[in-house]
């Protein structure tokens, strides 16, 4: 008798553990699967940034924002920088070819283009300023571009224009539509004059030289001819 009631517990344990198995099997785990637009939801956010991005495994970027948000699940994946962007890049040799400041940009990651707006600030190696509200730049094809207005600060002339497209270190570039082209002087008092103001149908920069260091100098433009207006005297009156 006492043989068959110790073994009575382990009987039991023994029953309810098969229980507990069979009662798992019989469980389905559900996966809900939210319908979340991927062009309106970033898949990361992140706050206060400053980031070194690579190209081809070299270094080629740093980045500076206030908030960056990724929409890799977009049916366009992109970055969107909202609160603004500050942007060097650098050459091979880590020295900065180019800064660009901006209120906002997209980079489109699968492009590899980047869409710079309000504000754009450009700054190449020689210290000329290129400023405009909107500028697109592919780095697959080494190519900056735009529509919109833009002002050029030389150290010789202002000029300005209507679209423009230029290399990835704003060293060449082309005015597409020019409007005018100043005086250092008319925007920076106290630099000398080497330009004349003029029209012209199309304007192109040069700023690589043999040594790095000095901007080729736009060919003279002449003025275009203006006429005199002839001074007419008009006749005596009558008298009554």
């Amino acid at each position: 008798m006492f043989p068959l009631m110790r073994s009575l517990p382990v009987a039991a344990c023994a029953m309810l553990l098969a229980g507990a198995m069979g009662a798992c099997k019989d469980e389905k785990t559900e996966v809900v699967k939210l319908d979340v637009d991927g062009d309106s939801v970033p898949t990361m956010t992140t706050h206060q940034v400053t980031t070194l991005i690579s190209d081809s495994g070299q270094i080629r970027y740093r980045v500076t924002t206030s908030n960056w948000l990724v929409y890799d699940e977009a049916e366009v994946p992109k970055w969107r920088f909202p609160d603004g962007l500050y942007l060097e890049k650098f050459d091979l040799d880590f020295g900065i070819e180019a800064t660009v400041q901006c209120d906002s940009a997209v980079y489109f990651s699968q492009r590899g283009l980047w869409r710079l707006d309000g504000n754009v600030n450009i700054l190449n190696t020689i210290g000329e300023k290129f400023l405009t509200q909107q500028v697109f730049w592919d780095q697959r094809l080494n190519k900056v571009y735009s529509d919109s207005f833009i002002h050029i600060e030389r150290a010789d002339r202002t000029i300005e224009g209507i679209g423009f497209e230029s290399n990835d270190k704003m060293t060449r570039y082309r005015i597409t539509n020019p409007t005018g082209i100043f005086p250092a002087s008319d925007f920076n008092p106290g630099r000398e004059d080497s330009s004349e103001a003029s029209e012209a149908s199309g304007i192109s920069g040069n700023s690589e030289s043999s040594d790095s260091t000095k901007a080729e100098k736009l060919p003279p433009v002449a003025p275009k001819h203006i006429e005199k207006p002839v001074k007419r005297e008009l006749p005596a009156k009558s008298k009554n």
